[in-house]
């Protein structure tokens, strides 16, 4: 096993990478030899076009050491708004989907205050970002809930950023906006100073640099991108139901950790947590596929996620 590990292809691609692609694949055949039909993948990138883009903004605030629990409520909170001045105000679609970004975005500037300049736990501001954005959508919508055009409904075009004849849009900008994470995660000085701050706060800020305009702006990378989630959320399922949108986080960090990602900071890979949502979005299609319970993706999920942070702090403890 070492000598594989020590190829340089093997170093290059990453060993836990490899072996999550792995497990990737045995669980599509799997699904589809246990159910007697092909997995259906259609359904597995419904949910990957909008969650890859939540697993890419946390992965951002995981690296720094901290946390955002706010990202799938934001979500919500920025497509229900987005939405009803589009479907009930009339506003024009391009000014809705700016506007829906936005939301995201003010969230992240204000998660990033909060933590970063008002020094907050990250747990509580996040807490309290996620009842703000459900209570921000609940007012918006009065309760109910918004639906974004259908197809074939005027100003449907939006849903090309999905799917355009057959062709997936919206795996092909997630996989652009995922290259674009990882260039600044790993080649830029905005990600060598995330990632050196979740591996050592005081020796980055000793050094002369201001981490809280960096840590903050990992938070306004994860609220924008939560933003761009909640446009392809109302591509792929068109309905927000008002105060909703937890399971997203949950599922968007479990995705991080699986990817290597560490929760104490300063280790991250923006691959990694695509192939993470990949997984759990395998999972939920090849469960309901097998007639099970969905609350069974929880459980296995639950598992997965328990298991990874275990090996991440053994691996940590041997390296001191």
């Amino acid at each position: 096993m070492e000598k594989f590990k020590n190829l340089p292809i093997v170093k290059k691609l990453g060993f836990n990478r490899i072996v999550l692609v792995v497990i990737m694949v045995l669980l599509y055949f799997l699904f589809s030899v246990v159910s007697g039909r092909p997995l259906d993948m259609g359904n597995v990138l419904n949910t990957v076009d909008f969650m890859g883009f939540l697993a890419l903004g946390v992965t951002f605030v995981i690296a720094t050491g901290g946390i955002d629990f706010s990202i799938g409520p934001v979500m919500f909170c920025s497509g229900l708004v987005g939405g009803q001045l589009l479907v009930v105000h009339g506003w024009p679609l391009w000014t809705a989907m700016l506007i829906t970004i936005l939301v995201g975005l003010a969230f992240g500037v204000a998660n990033g205050v909060m933590v970063a300049y008002m020094k907050l736990p990250s747990f509580i501001s996040s807490m309290a970002s996620m009842r703000i954005a459900k209570g921000i959508g609940l007012l918006a919508t009065n309760s109910a809930g918004v639906s974004w055009p259908s197809s074939g409904a005027e100003n449907d075009w939006y849903r090309n950023l999905v799917v355009s004849n057959g062709v997936p849009v919206g795996l092909i900008i997630l996989l652009v906006t995922a290259v674009i994470c990882a260039i600044v995660l790993n080649k830029t000085r905005i990600g060598r100073y995330i990632l050196c701050i979740g591996s050592n706060r005081e020796a980055v800020r000793l050094s002369g640099v201001d981490t809280r305009k960096w840590e903050a702006l990992a938070y306004v990378f994860c609220g924008l991108l939560a933003g761009v989630a909640a446009i392809m959320y109302a591509g792929a399922i068109t309905k927000f139901a008002a105060g909703q949108g937890d399971v997203f986080n949950n599922n968007a960090i479990a995705a991080c950790v699986m990817g290597g990602t560490s929760m104490a900071g300063g280790t991250a890979s923006i691959a990694g947590s695509l192939i993470g949502i990949f997984i759990i979005s395998m999972l939920r299609v090849g469960i309901t596929a097998l007639k099970f319970s969905p609350d069974w993706q929880y459980i296995i999920t639950g598992v997965i996620v328990a298991l990874c942070v275990f090996a991440d702090i053994r691996s940590r403890a041997r390296k001191k």
